[in-house]
């Protein structure tokens, strides 16, 4: 390249600079903005979201960033701080539940929950079941009806001295004949034993009786209408920054575990596999305007972010030398050579 040659075409790149840095600032950025807009939008208007993406792209995308990245180790730290941040702000103090959740909502939810009646019935069967409550229940017989022969009948409580005469006894008796107490419990202790499935079929016929719709509305609704009142800060009352911290990190090590599933990874592949049945052949813009992605949402979007962002990067200069890297290779190309070379001649 002659120097005449090279001469022009740095003034033509310098030239091509001021022009990019001009177009993007300001009203003529915004017209780019609403019009590469608009013609992005026309070719989704025809381009079928097969064609952009395909579902083993989605499903290696997510392999790469959800199941498989490697997350730093002080995310967890980061997310306690910040959790405890959101639990101490002012605003919990400042907000009733009644404010997040209304009691019509509330209500809607009671209602929605009491239509799963059978799932309701097979949890009373599997808790009535569950060895923990049978020994709960075989507990509190046994020992509600010895409070009651030695303590809380009607003979004890009508007669003065009674109660205490019959303890008495029990101790002589006791001494007497060593073990008859252990020979008592272990006969209630049988019978009990022996009674127990009766007791439980009993337990679980009321329960199912007595957690009816109107039951169960009316309980969950007084305990709504007591709670809607009091603030988050209230609520929360109890569950101080190093619990919480603790259940944070709890959390997150789920996650790390949960992600690797094939559950997850089946719960994704059939979420991806569902979204192409209904739109892989349809044109995007379909599926944009599901998801209320108009035009005026992309254009306010990139005039409250994106605007402000080009404004800075210009400042900073990245700007400036992010269009340098691009144009200079071309005019210091063979082909400008040659044009240039043409215009000199």
């Amino acid at each position: 390249m002659t120097q005449p040659t090279a001469t022009l075409a740095d003034e033509l790149l310098e030239a091509h600079v001021r022009h990019e840095l001009s177009a993007l600032k300001g009203a003529k950025l915004k017209k780019f903005l609403h019009r590469e807009v608009e013609a992005l939008l026309e070719h989704a208007q025809t381009i079928t979201l097969a064609r952009v993406i395909s579902p083993d792209q989605v499903m290696n995308l997510i392999r790469r960033v959800v199941i498989d990245m490697e997350l730093d180790a002080g995310i967890p730290e980061l997310a306690a701080e910040l959790a405890t941040e959101v639990v101490n702000a002012p605003v919990q103090k400042e907000t009733r539940l009644g404010d997040i959740l209304s009691r019509e909502q509330a209500s809607a939810f009671v209602e929605e929950a009491l239509e799963l009646r059978h799932q309701r019935e097979r949890v009373i069967i599997e808790i009535m079941a569950h060895p923990v409550y049978q020994e709960l229940v075989s507990n509190v017989v046994y020992h509600g009806l010895v409070s009651y022969l030695y303590e809380d009948n009607l003979i004890t409580r009508s007669v003065p001295g009674v109660g205490s005469m019959m303890k008495f006894g029990k101790k002589m008796a006791n001494k007497a004949v060593p073990g008859l107490d252990e020979t008592f419990e272990r006969r209630i202790k049988a019978w009990l034993s022996e009674s127990l499935p009766s007791l439980i079929v009993r337990s679980e016929q009321f329960l199912q009786k007595a957690l009816s719709d109107d039951e169960l509305r009316d309980t969950v609704m007084a305990a709504w209408v007591s709670l809607e009142d009091r603030s988050i800060a209230e609520l929360q009352d109890g569950l101080g920054d190093v619990q919480l911290q603790e259940f944070v990190v709890l959390g997150y090590d789920f996650w790390l575990h949960y992600r690797q599933t094939p559950y997850f990874q089946g719960c994704a592949q059939a979420v991806v596999d569902g979204l192409y049945a209904r739109y892989g052949d349809q044109p995007v813009m379909n599926l944009l305007n599901e998801l209320g992605v108009t035009q005026e949402v992309i254009i306010a979007e990139l005039e409250a972010v994106g605007v402000p962002l080009v404004d800075v990067l210009r400042e900073e200069g990245y700007l400036e030398a992010l269009l340098r890297r691009r144009l200079e290779p071309f005019y210091r190309s063979t082909a400008a050579k040659k044009l240039l070379a043409g215009v000199d001649g």
